[in-house]
């Protein structure tokens, strides 16, 4: 299998020379073995700012560079939740680059990054799963932390309330933003420059349940497009006080408003969230951040 890069989306390339089948959900996105080296990345350890790390941190290859952004804190000095960051070769050996808060002052949790020209854009948490953004033109220097304006389909505010896990994916001239509110559920807005988020629909396009995998709570981390359909990477909960394991989770759209969920979920079992798929040479590697950086293999390949 191999990856090919097809416009804004890619590709699994099959051995027959077939891009797309039939099936919504390719046996190479729904089977994952652990890396011999989980975990590969971890909070810095007793005294340091980032101790601890946890939800959604980003891995984005740039060129021949890997980065990884990743929330620290250590609630002994605060109660932030602060931005670190990473790099690497090959990304399974991460340098941690920050011995200090990239952002020192402001609460930056849950984050996603994309490259837009020649900057870099954040979309993360704030204080109260309240959605921000950020930019940068180098990946460490970040400016402009800003809440995001969600509005109504109306054109009305958003009631008062979280919205957080804020997610980008840009279609044409189209930027959409999904986010959930309180994990119970997953809507979408869409802006033409960024500024201004208007709801496709004022109820959620993924909701919660019906099976028990995702009945209590839904978080969508990345919006991938591969073979011409869109899919979303999110975890769920199936107790309701969310006591028990999150789990890894797949739907697939031909709009990115109407989804369909994976038959296969849960495609990772075990207590792990806030997942993402990274292309590789290869195929696709599976990577969550929370409670440290893992990284999983298609079942039945070679370990990297």
């Amino acid at each position: 299998m191999a990856v090919i890069l097809v416009g804004c989306g890619l590709a699994l390339s099959q051995s027959n020379g077939e891009d797309r089948g039939d099936d919504p959900f390719p046996p190479a996105l729904l089977r994952w073995v652990a890396d011999g080296e989980n975990p590969i990345f971890t909070g810095g350890g007793p005294g340091a700012w980032d101790e601890r790390i946890r939800e959604r941190g980003w891995i984005l290859r740039d060129g021949g560079k890997w980065h990884f952004w990743y929330t620290g804190y250590n609630l002994g000095k605060s109660d932030l939740r602060r931005l670190g960051y990473a790099t690497s070769e090959d990304g399974i050996r991460w340098k941690r680059i920050s011995s200090s808060p990239l952002v020192a002052d402001e609460w930056v949790e849950d984050m996603q990054v994309v490259r837009d020209g020649g900057e870099f854009i954040m979309v993360a948490e704030g204080r109260e799963d309240i959605a921000h953004t950020l930019r940068s033109d180098d990946g460490v220097h970040w400016t402009g932390y800003k809440r995001l304006d969600v509005r109504k389909k109306n054109g009305d505010p958003i009631s008062e309330g979280p919205y957080g896990t804020p997610t980008l994916f840009r279609d044409g001239d189209t930027w959409y933003l999904f986010y959930e509110r309180g994990d119970r559920g997953i809507w979408v807005a869409t802006s033409k420059d960024r500024k201004v988020w208007t709801n496709v629909s004022d109820t959620p396009v993924i909701a919660l349940g019906p099976e028990a995998y995702d009945r209590y709570a839904i978080a969508l981390n990345q919006i991938i497009k591969i073979d011409g359909r869109y899919y979303a990477v999110y975890h769920a909960n199936a107790d309701p006080k969310w006591r028990g394991d999150w789990r890894m989770c797949l739907a697939v759209s031909d709009d990115l408003i109407e989804w369909q969920k994976c038959p296969a979920n849960p495609i990772l079992e075990g207590d792990f969230s806030s997942g993402q798929l990274v292309a590789v040479d290869d195929g696709f590697r599976l990577y969550t951040p929370h409670p440290t950086l893992r990284v999983f293999h298609p079942a039945g390949e070679q370990n990297q």
